[in-house]
């Protein structure tokens, strides 16, 4: 005979407490959570998400913050190669105007230059009984005028002698006073210039600061 049509049977009442077997200790039932359990829980929740996504976002701003940096450097180098062009590139055109109007007051003023260099002299020349003047042919009668009246104004004594050079260059000028020497040629006065002008310049494109970048967030310790 089956045990199962022995045994009583007993309606189930889904009541909170269940017995086990007889003899068995009575299980306890306890509800998972109370209201301010739950309450709890959830603002802890929250609380964890918005911190997460806050990490997020921190670490995306970080990564662009970084991106836009590298970015502006790249800009600041092309820039300053840029910068370095354009003031070479003014520099050559004042110098080119330069020359235009150098040429034009030698052209102009041919005796100028020589009148300076005997005023600069003066003290070196005062002692010397002969001061010798080579200049190119064209420019002879207007020299020797200018460097007699300048002598006078200065009170040189001695004797000028001018003599024509052809291989001198327009405006150009050789003064020997035996114990010295001085001359004066545009050209490669000009050139001089020049040289100077290509060095200042390559001296700054190779030492010029770089321009400084504001530390971001990502650049401190």
């Amino acid at each position: 005979m089956n045990d199962d049509a022995q045994s009583p049977h007993r309606k189930f009442t889904f009541d909170n407490e269940f017995e086990g077997p007889p003899g068995a200790a009575p299980s306890v039932y306890r509800r998972l959570h109370t209201d301010a359990e739950l309450d709890e829980a959830a603002q802890r929740a929250r609380a964890e998400g918005m911190a997460a996504a806050m990490a997020r976002v921190e670490a995306q701003t970080a990564q662009a913050l970084s991106e836009l940096a590298e970015t502006a450097r790249a800009a600041l180098t092309t820039l300053s190669a840029a910068a370095h062009e354009h003031r070479a590139g003014a520099a050559e055109l004042a110098l080119a105007c330069a020359r235009q109007i150098a040429e034009a007051a030698c052209e102009r003023f041919p005796e100028a230059p020589l009148q300076s260099a005997l005023t600069a002299l003066a003290r070196e020349i005062e002692a010397t009984p002969r001061l010798i003047l080579r200049a190119p042919p064209q420019l002879i009668e207007p020299l020797t005028a200018a460097s007699n009246e300048t002598a006078e104004a200065i009170g040189y004594a001695g004797q000028i002698l001018v003599r024509a050079d052809p291989n001198l260059a327009k405006a150009a000028f050789v003064l020997d006073w035996g114990d010295g020497m001085a001359a004066f040629d545009p050209a490669a006065a000009a050139a001089r210039v020049a040289e100077a002008l290509e060095g200042a310049l390559a001296a700054e494109g190779l030492h010029a600061e770089a321009l400084a970048l504001p530390t971001s967030s990502t650049d401190r310790p």
